[in-house]
């Protein structure tokens, strides 16, 4: 029998190594909270809430959260500049809008996703985008 089999290489474990070697660097003691244990709330249901939390807790934004703010204030700076647009300029930025539209229902809950938007329906579509 092979010797290699009978004697697997032992167990690494990358990510507990880093972490076990950089507080020794001081690469992670300016990190906030650092030597603090967790509160019971990062304890208590499932794994997916435990990820928003978190993510919440450090800033993220999910992309549908931006598109949708950018989607916003983009039918904003249209409506307030509407009257210095020629029509196929307007058709233009309307069209560039309604992919970032297309993007935004692609990753955002079902529930959440929205029509497109055209010259006759994009003044009131703001109202549905705050």
């Amino acid at each position: 029998m092979n010797e290699d089999k009978l004697n697997p290489p032992p167990y690494q474990d990358l990510i507990g190594d880093m972490l076990n070697n950089d507080p020794s660097k001081g690469k992670i003691d300016h990190l906030q909270g650092a030597g603090k244990p967790l509160s019971q709330d990062y304890l208590s249901g499932d794994t997916f809430q435990h990820f928003q939390r978190i993510a919440k807790d450090a800033g993220y934004k999910p992309i549908w959260l931006e598109l949708q703010h950018e989607i916003r204030d983009e039918l904003v700076e249209l409506i307030q500049r509407q009257s210095t647009f020629i029509e196929r300029a307007l058709e233009s930025r309307l069209t560039i809008v309604n992919d970032k539209i297309k993007q935004y229902n692609k990753s955002c809950p079902p529930k959440l996703q929205k029509g497109m938007v055209s010259l006759a329906s994009f003044v009131d579509a703001v109202q549905y985008w705050e």
